[in-house]
């Protein structure tokens, strides 16, 4: 674990607070969004469109990556990095989401989790120490621990304990095989010039779904171990705002205020504000781009819009005049944009992506001062 990994240069009242978060990769300024990039790349957007728009770090998927296009080959082309054009941090999730999101096609052991690809029937196998290797092998800057994640049903709130007790395991193996890998990497890629790091991060996960006993005790486990980041899964899960807040509440006085606080898959703005005034410092979702695809944009106050609305057939103004992103400044009008979605045009989701992208990137920012 690095004692710089982390930086708190201001509190504000309600827990909000500000700093940077130092990777290999360049310093991030915090609180900050991650747009989801599953495959290396933020459907519909060129790499230069996601970073003008303010984004500090992408999010890539070690199980997709893995089944395609593999990381011998990302590592044979230069790492993800060069793969997706992408040159500022990279967060790699472990391929835990997926033992809950493809639990139809997976097998949980001690050992790790078979799944079965679902283009060729092959069975997969990610262990803790695979999902570490593949993680450094695609060049990952942030990588995340490997974990048993549940959700809500009454068979995955029976084994919370068990999924609890088995993320726990695969963590103290995650760190052992992490340390093994990274030993020597400072022998290899040469950090960004200002930075103080050389190895990737390293972050461990707390889970225990609604249970507060259960969190307390993974949020003490987690917080004992030599992981430069404390990630909160489990949430965003299908549970309700208010059990989420009140997990949010119980949480957020225990978390160690050394180390950057990540909460996993939560895009809201409502979510986002809530979680940033109790301290978390990081967020990702595939809510602003899959959103935008599907005509949803965001407006002032956290309010929603359909840009496939009728009411907006004759609309010359810009999905928000006060919005600064690259589709408003552009003068898109509303009428335009329902119009390429009524279309099928791919440029109607591409121009409300980087609009609601931008919308959480100043949300950030409104805290970052």
């Amino acid at each position: 674990m690095s004692k710089r990994a982390f930086e708190q240069i201001k509190l504000a009242s309600g827990n909000a607070r500000s700093g940077f978060l130092n990777t290999r990769a360049g310093r991030v300024r915090t609180p900050f969004f991650m747009p989801v990039a599953t495959k290396g790349a933020v459907k519909g957007l060129t790499p230069e469109q996601v970073f003008d728009g303010g984004a500090q770090v992408l999010l890539s998927n070690t199980y997709h990556l893995h089944l395609q296009p593999g990381e011998a080959v990302v590592k044979k082309l230069g790492g993800l990095h060069v793969f997706t054009g992408w040159s500022g941090p990279i967060l790699t999730d472990s391929g835990g989401f997926q033992v809950f999101s493809l639990a139809n096609i997976r097998k949980i052991t001690d050992d790790g989790v078979i799944f079965k690809d679902p283009k060729s029937g092959k069975e997969v196998l990610i262990t803790p120490e695979k999902s570490m290797q593949i993680q450094i092998a695609l060049g990952s800057d942030i990588i995340m621990a490997f974990d048993d994640l549940t959700g809500l049903s009454l068979h995955d709130r029976h084994r919370s304990k068990e999924a609890l007790q088995r993320t726990h395991r695969w963590l103290t193996r995650c760190i052992t095989e992490f340390n093994k890998q990274t030993r020597n990497i400072s022998k290899g890629r040469t950090p960004k010039k200002g930075t103080i790091l050389q190895r990737p991060l390293l972050f461990g996960i707390v889970q225990g779904g609604l249970n507060k006993k259960l969190r307390a005790q993974s949020l003490e486990f987690v917080q004992s171990q030599s992981v430069d980041g404390i990630a909160i899964g489990g949430l965003a899960v299908g549970e309700t705002r208010r059990e989420m807040r009140s997990m949010l509440n119980f949480i957020a006085p225990r978390l160690d205020p050394t180390r950057v606080r990540y909460l996993m898959g939560v895009g809201e703005p409502l979510d986002m504000r809530y979680a940033v005034k109790r301290g978390i410092d990081m967020f990702d979702c595939v809510l602003p781009t899959r959103g935008g695809r599907h005509g949803s944009a965001w407006i002032n106050g956290d309010k929603k819009i359909s840009l496939k609305s009728s009411k907006f057939v004759g609309d010359g103004g810009p999905i928000n005049k006060k919005c600064d992103c690259a589709t408003c400044k552009a003068g898109y009008s509303r009428a335009f944009l329902r119009h390429l979605f009524k279309s099928q045009d791919p440029l109607a989701g591409s121009l409300a992506s980087v609009h609601n992208l931008r919308y959480l990137y100043r949300l950030c920012e409104e805290y970052q001062k």
